[in-house]
């Protein structure tokens, strides 16, 4: 069954939509992560415009985060102080990433914007998460060996402005994650991401988060961040499709819930090496549609 998208301007089954939310939702909730990073390129993949799945993957983030974010917090797993500064920091960037994407939009190169950012995100991660998994299970099944601590206290933990962040056990500066919060802020309004496959690693790795409260307190920055992106690009550039969101977002709510499930029921290691192999493909597809010429280019003529 089809249906038009008034914003797209294009034809898209319903069931291939709905299934799309619903796989993107599930390994939200799996991963504790955004997910637009995997929604905005398949967006791309069937037809859709790169400014308005941009626009339109930031908006399905909301739903999908709060049902991930509620979950979460039934679990006592959120750390809303660090949740509160993450935040602060996306919201300064969502305005700086805006104005960008409005002016790449005036321009003209949005869509050639967007597509090799996402070349160099997806193949750059899925390779970094390859190897760390691999390290990982080598660690694990060497034994005796000595296991390397998640992250090492470096120059910038000892900047000002130091907070207590009480449910993460951690008194660090507040300028970490504040200038985390605005990077992440940028790239969900320049891409249409949630952030997490970023921040997620960041959190452990940089601020040395317990992994037990990472994808809550993930999800929540998620979700405050990518309301203020929808409202910005519904209000400057006009490219949110409110039925193309709509209808991933009922998929999505329906596969974050079960993804929050049995995301705690799988190996970690094994989880980031499929999401890896994952998003190598789906870099390697956007090469493939860069560089390929199509079999029916279109031929403008003047009669």
């Amino acid at each position: 069954m089809d249906i038009y998208l008034p914003i797209a301007a294009v034809t898209q089954n319903i069931l291939v939509l709905l299934g799309l939310g619903l796989g993107v939702g599930f390994l939200s909730g799996m991963f504790g992560v955004g997910g637009g990073f995997l929604l905005t390129p398949f967006m791309m993949f069937i037809g859709i415009p790169e400014s308005v799945a941009v626009a339109s993957s930031a908006n399905q983030l909301v739903g999908s985060s709060v049902t991930g974010v509620m979950g979460y917090w039934r679990r006592g797993s959120v750390d809303f102080a660090m949740a509160g500064v993450l935040v602060a920091g996306g919201l300064v960037g969502s305005l700086v990433g805006v104005g960008l994407f409005r002016l790449l939009h005036l321009i003209g190169q949005v869509d050639l914007f967007v597509s090799l950012s996402y070349v160099l995100l997806l193949s750059g991660l899925g390779l970094m998460m390859i190897i760390e998994s691999l390290a990982s299970l080598l660690r694990a099944r060497t034994p005796g060996r000595r296991r390397r601590r998640l992250h090492q206290h470096t120059w910038f933990h000892r900047l000002p402005l130091k907070m207590r962040f009480r449910r993460s056990k951690l008194y660090i500066s507040a300028l970490l994650p504040l200038s985390l919060g605005f990077g992440i802020g940028v790239l969900s309004a320049v891409l249409g991401v949630g952030g997490g496959f970023l921040i997620v690693p960041a959190m452990i790795y940089i601020l040395g988060m317990p992994s037990s409260v990472v994808p809550g307190t993930s999800l929540l920055q998620t979700l405050c961040v990518a309301s203020s992106v929808t409202i910005l690009h519904a209000v400057t550039s006009h490219s949110v499709d409110g039925v193309l969101v709509l209808i991933t977002l009922a998929g999505a709510v329906v596969g974050v819930h079960y993804g929050v499930r049995y995301g705690v029921k799988l190996r970690g290691e094994y989880l980031r090496m499929a999401l890896a192999l994952l998003m190598l493909a789906m870099g390697g597809k956007l090469i493939w549609d860069l560089t390929v010429p199509p079999a029916a280019p279109f031929v403008v003529s003047v009669e």
